[in-house]
């Protein structure tokens, strides 16, 4: 426990052998030093990986080898495993045997002056030193001890016969202490490990494993709602100690957390239901939330009684011992409307309603697809800055350079371009098998910098994917739907050659009717090619990739490069002429021969060429909806708060006497001098510290002057 204490343990006199070395064992500071390493070392993995986690993300992130350890050794719920709970419970009987034994011989020592010291030992002690005083030793005596009394120590007067080769008579013995505050800031820090551990063990899953290992409860591992789960998961209202979630919709109330464990969840039943009336979220200009809070109304299930409150971060609220933190806050079930766009060209579109949290059955012909509503977020706000495409070197600053890239840490060379670019929709397709794709769409076209807005659709096989993004352009109207008209007519035969015919038609003089033949042909074909109308190789890929493997197959190597110039100047000619029909078809304008249009057209290339990719039929998009906010609140019994509190006292208060508090004696054994009574006294003074410093070496030379050397 200490500098001067012993590091073994207890010295059991009975029983076997094995028994005496364990006693022993548990009860030295070896053993609770090795402990509590070992929490340390728990606790660093605890805090660098990441806690309950779904078994899959382990697996996708470490590989199924390490996740499967991880698993086994209850890694992922560390705080909560069995291990660790016991390591915790034998440090703390470990480190209260070491307070067991210790303890005693400090308090001991705190109330001992040790007064009966003898005349040789002082001269032994390294802050020594001796003079004649003029008065008797009783006299002397008293002086000493109201000065030391008077700079505060502590002090005793001991008077005893003298002896050794000091004439026979009475002397006095001095003895002053002070600072032994000091030993109680060892027994101080010590308890407060215990009291620490102890509210640990209290609030963690202690209460929660004995419900599970002898009340009968298990772990839920299945889906489906709240109210379906059966008693057997749900802890009652008299558990001691929980921690979980509780997630409420605004107007509607809840009265069961949701307690993650490693293998599933448990239910904790409340002692009241918590009603959202109004969820308010603020944020800063990156997207961040700056404030959230919710407005609730506590409803006790016993008296009825109606409670009002505000919960915000770090101002939680309480009720009969059970506190309510606001932790997030997510999605309520918001209702949405999705527009349900062709990628393949034949589909026809169609609109589905759905709520957040919930799913609708689709069909693709005969297969048959769920459509699940996994997320809506309002406010989307993404770096949109383009980044620097050259550098001119006449306008190169070497001052200016230099400031951009030193003074604050966070400064960054690149200019970021912070924009809310509007709403977006996540959902997953699962097929009949069970396997599913999650998609990303927002729901406004977005200017990426090279002015063209585009609307982003986003795709990812699995949740430890980015999402890989198609850039759909938007036309004249800022809508999807050209670019939809524009991907149907391609997939249609029929508006391919009338496109064809009207390019050959502009392209070519009527008077030379065998050149627009010839033109119409090679159109033909290479709007077909881009279509994946026509296969090359025996694949019908489509898109720029079989307008290059066409160009590879058919053409020399050295009239490559001009072929592939002629024959996309055919297939963007073509394309535009599809695009003007497929306007015609309803009832618009074909688009005027600019600037806007050329990027339009650009980028419809483009992504047509990448719709083939698209792992979905159809892709949907947000056309309206309804937010519903959700609060999700911490509910938390914690009847070892007050105990860890206690304990951080304890520990602050004992910390700081160890280091701040130098333990101090002195004393002053006064023996009458050679020729009896009258003639003076003999001084020999001594002073010990827990500590050489230069401080005691300081405050000796000074007790020595005032007490030795009376003026």
């Amino acid at each position: 426990m200490t500098a001067s204490a012993s590091t073994q343990g207890l010295e059991v006199r009975r029983g076997s052998r094995a028994w005496r070395a364990g006693v022993e064992l548990l009860s030295s500071m070896r053993f609770a030093i090795s402990l509590l390493t070992v929490i340390c070392i728990a606790s660093v993995i605890g805090t660098v990986l990441k806690q309950h986690e779904p078994a899959a993300n382990y697996v996708n992130q470490f590989g199924p080898f390490w996740a499967e350890l991880f698993l086994a050794l209850k890694l992922n719920a560390v705080y909560s495993a069995w291990w660790f709970l016991l390591i915790l419970a034998f440090l703390v009987t470990s480190t209260s045997l070491c307070i067991a034994r210790n303890a005693p011989k400090f308090l001991a020592d705190v109330r001992s002056y040790k007064e009966n010291v003898r005349e040789g030992s002082l001269k032994a002690f390294h802050h020594k030193a001796e003079g004649a005083l003029a008065g008797a030793p009783a006299e002397e005596a008293r002086r000493i001890g109201q000065m030391l009394a008077g700079a505060g120590w502590k002090v005793r007067l001991q008077e005893r016969p003298t002896g050794g080769d000091r004439p026979a008579g009475t002397g006095w013995m001095v003895a002053a202490k002070a600072g032994t505050a000091n030993k109680i800031g060892y027994i101080a820090a010590h308890s407060a490990i215990v009291l620490i551990c102890l509210g640990g063990l209290f609030d963690g899953d202690l209460f929660v494993r004995a419900l599970t290992w002898f009340g009968g409860k298990s772990v839920y591992s299945g889906g489906g709602l709240v109210s379906e789960v059966r008693p057997e998961h749900r802890l009652p209202e008299s558990n001691p100690a929980f921690r979980g979630n509780l997630v409420v919709a605004e107007g509607t109330a809840s009265s069961t957390a949701i307690l993650s464990q490693s293998d599933g969840v448990l239910l904790q039943e409340l002692p009241f239901s918590v009603e959202l009336k109004k969820f308010i979220v603020e944020y800063y200009s990156t997207g961040m939330p700056k404030l959230f809070a919710s407005e609730i109304v506590i409803h006790d299930k016993a008296t009825g009684e109606q409670r009002p409150a505000r919960v915000e971060v770090n101002h939680p609220a309480s009720f009969k011992g059970i506190n309510i933190y606001q932790s997030s806050f997510d999605d309520g079930g918001s209702r949405v409307k999705l527009a349900a766009l062709p990628m393949n060209g034949s589909a026809r579109p169609f609109e589905v309603e759905g709520a957040i949290g919930g799913s609708s059955q689709i069909t693709n012909g005969s297969d048959k697809l769920t459509l699940e509503y996994t997320g809506l977020r309002v406010i989307n706000v993404e770096n949109l800055s383009g980044g620097e495409r050259g550098v001119d070197v006449r306008k190169v600053d070497l001052g200016h350079a230099l400031s951009e890239r030193l003074g604050a840490a966070d400064k960054t060379v690149t200019q970021r371009t912070l924009r809310n670019v509007g709403p977006s929709i996540t959902y997953k397709l699962r097929d009949a098998a069970g396997q599913a794709r999650e998609f990303h769409n927002y729901m406004l076209p977005v200017d990426t910098g090279d002015g063209a807005p585009v609307f982003l659709l986003g795709v990812r096989d699995t949740p430890a994917q980015s999402f890989r993004y198609l850039r759909v352009p938007a036309d004249d109207e800022d809508s999807i739907q050209g670019f939809i008209q524009l991907r149907a007519a391609l997939a249609d035969p029929a508006q391919r050659e009338r496109a064809v015919r009207r390019y050959a038609a502009k392209a070519v003089d009527a008077s030379r009717p065998a050149l627009g033949e010839q033109l119409a042909q090679s159109a033909t074909r290479a709007l077909g090619l881009f279509a994946g109308a026509e296969a090359v190789g025996g694949a019908s890929a489509g898109g720029l990739q079989a307008i290059s493997a066409f160009i590879e197959s058919a053409v020399p190597e050295a009239e490559r490069e001009r072929a592939a110039e002629v024959l996309l100047r055919i297939l963007n000619g073509s394309l535009y002429e599809l695009n003007a029909l497929a306007r015609e078809a309803h009832g618009r304008k074909p688009l005027p021969e600019n600037e806007d249009t050329t990027r339009f057209m650009t980028q419809a290339v483009l992504a047509l060429s990448d719709v083939g990719l698209y792992p979905a039929p159809v892709a949907f998009a947000l056309k309206d909806f309804t937010q519903v906010q959700a609060s999700v609140f911490q509910v938390a019994r914690a009847p070892g708060q007050n105990v860890v509190y206690l304990g951080c006292l304890l520990l602050i208060l004992g910390v700081f006497a160890m280091l701040y508090i130098r333990e101090r004696r002195v004393w002053v054994w006064l023996a009458p001098e050679h020729g009896g009574a009258g003639a003076g006294a003999r001084a020999t003074m001594a002073l010990s510290s827990n500590r050489r410093t230069l401080d005691a070496d300081r405050e000796f030379e000074q007790l020595r002057h005032r007490l030795l050397n009376p003026s």
